[in-house]
């Protein structure tokens, strides 16, 4: 899921924020790249980062349905707010 960025024309990939209950350390950044892992007081952990397409989002829920982790949420995200958040409700 690229998008051209009107200023270069270039493709850029979309940033999505994966919201999982569970905590994951910096251990898992490796397995999760290119996403950023951000584990949360309230037991949740957020992955954000660049997607390049359809195929590498649904690897990346694949690797969460793989560690057992309970999927919260599947949101595009603005790279440019902290942790990629969007004008969405946080679940809880």
């Amino acid at each position: 899921m690229t998008f051209r960025d009107p200023a270069t024309a270039r493709a850029v990939p979309a940033h999505y924020q994966i919201r999982v209950k569970g905590l994951l350390d910096a251990r898992w950044e490796r397995w999760f790249e290119p996403l950023t892992i951000t584990p949360e007081a309230n037991g949740e952990t957020i992955l954000t980062g660049p997607v390049v397409d359809q195929a590498a989002l649904h690897g990346l829920l694949t690797k969460v349905r793989d560690l057992g982790l309970p999927l919260i949420s599947v949101t595009r995200a603005d790279p440019d707010e902290p942790h990629g958040d969007t004008d969405q409700p946080h679940h809880q």
